[in-house]
């Protein structure tokens, strides 16, 4: 039973960078995630399917570079991965099958940001 008091799956990521305009390029030119808006010079918001994105400089115990992993939903990895590079993207992994399921294959792949943070893609192929 719901009573509301409860969680209600993720708004918004936080990724520590050192520079919230070079990630923003990358984020939005690279992945192509659609700008939402700034809240002044140190953060920057994107939206990740309803997700926000938000890009910031370091607050508190935020260490630039040492974020969780972020997984992006992509068709066709293969091109995606391909175009991202070719957009400018540090490839780390090429894409790869990473598990059989009952109904499909999960794929993977992985870039590094600027900050060296990693980037997955993931393709679930039916």
């Amino acid at each position: 039973m719901d009573t509301g008091n409860g969680v209600h799956g993720i708004r918004q990521v936080a990724v520590t960078v050192a520079d919230v305009d070079l990630a923003l390029g990358f984020y939005r030119d690279v992945l192509g995630l659609p700008f939402l808006f700034r809240a002044g010079p140190g953060l920057a918001f994107l939206d990740a399917e309803g997700v926000r994105i938000m890009l910031t400089t370091p607050q508190g115990a935020g260490a630039v570079g040492a974020n969780s992993i972020l997984y992006f939903r992509v068709r066709d990895i293969v091109a995606t991965h391909a175009a991202m590079l070719a957009r400018g993207a540090t490839g780390e992994r090429e894409p790869q099958l990473a598990a059989r399921m009952p109904d499909h294959e999960l794929w993977t792949a992985f870039l590094r940001d600027p900050d060296g943070n990693l980037v997955g893609l993931m393709e679930e192929v039916r």
